[in-house]
């Protein structure tokens, strides 16, 4: 059996989930990292798993023994978080989180929204996936309060201003009724009142984006859910069950994060 191979240190501690590389090469400089005891603060150190002992302000540090990756129906009214001090309802209780140490979502869906959420214990895999650069896709169906004109959507389309600086360009459509109509029926939406659905595919992961997005158009969000990131999509999952990722959809997130 071959010896396990050198690596950076950042690498090493993202790959175990602390954090991106960038925030691990900080973690390095500021002298919070040991290796066998010693503090090390120069990001180009290698070490060898297995043979090294890495700790983080004196907690050891170490990447999984196997990488995992699995997708998630979040069903509304739960928490995208492994662990809630109020003890409300989490994402956690429905992954199989004891079976896979380290398991964590990537990214987050508010607590009323439902949809596709990825969970991985490959730190490297997961904050590639969500870093800012890397511009994943991630679709959206959100049922909103009256229709938006084509100049609503073309502004959309081109970017809007937020409190927190102009979004990216997205796509978007109105979803013809006759087809709202069936994505109403699948997802328990009532399209009363001359509320409409909106399809938008983002590349950002700003904090309630869509719906700040679709308010800023002037039609509220009433609903939403995710249902595609990157290539994947829910397919037949039911809320609230979760399957794993093949090889092959792993390979695609993975070349889809790149190399941060």
């Amino acid at each position: 059996m071959s010896s396990p191979e050198a690596q950076r240190l950042q690498k090493y501690l993202a790959r175990s989930g602390v954090a991106s590389r960038r925030a691990c090469e900080q973690l390095i400089a500021q002298g919070r990292v040991t290796v066998n005891g010693a503090v090390v603060s120069q990001p180009g150190t290698t070490v060898v798993p297995g043979a090294d002992e890495v700790a983080l302000d004196g907690a050891v540090v170490r990447p999984p023994e196997s990488s995992v990756a699995l997708m998630l129906h979040k069903p509304p009214r739960v928490l995208t978080t492994m662990d809630d001090p109020q003890g409300r309802a989490t994402v956690a209780s429905l992954v199989p989180a004891e079976q896979y140490p380290g398991l964590f979502p990537v990214g987050r869906l508010d607590a009323d929204t439902t949809g596709l959420l990825l969970f991985t214990n490959d730190g490297q895999l997961g904050n590639s996936l969500i870093h800012p650069r890397r511009h994943v896709e991630k679709t959206y169906l959100a049922l909103v309060e009256g229709q938006p004109t084509e100049p609503q959507m073309e502004a959309l389309r081109n970017g809007v201003l937020l409190e927190d600086g102009p979004t990216l360009p997205a796509r978007g459509r109105v979803l013809p009724l006759s087809q709202a109509r069936t994505v109403a029926a699948q997802l328990g939406w009532s399209l009363k009142g001359g509320r409409r659905i909106v399809e938008l595919t983002i590349t950002e992961g700003r904090n309630r984006q869509v719906r700040r997005m679709l308010a800023a158009v002037g039609h509220p969000v009433l609903q939403l859910h995710r249902c595609s990131l990157a290539s994947l999509t829910l397919g037949d999952l039911a809320p609230g069950q979760w399957r794993l990722l093949t090889d092959g959809e792993v390979a695609e997130l993975a070349a889809c994060a790149g190399d941060c």
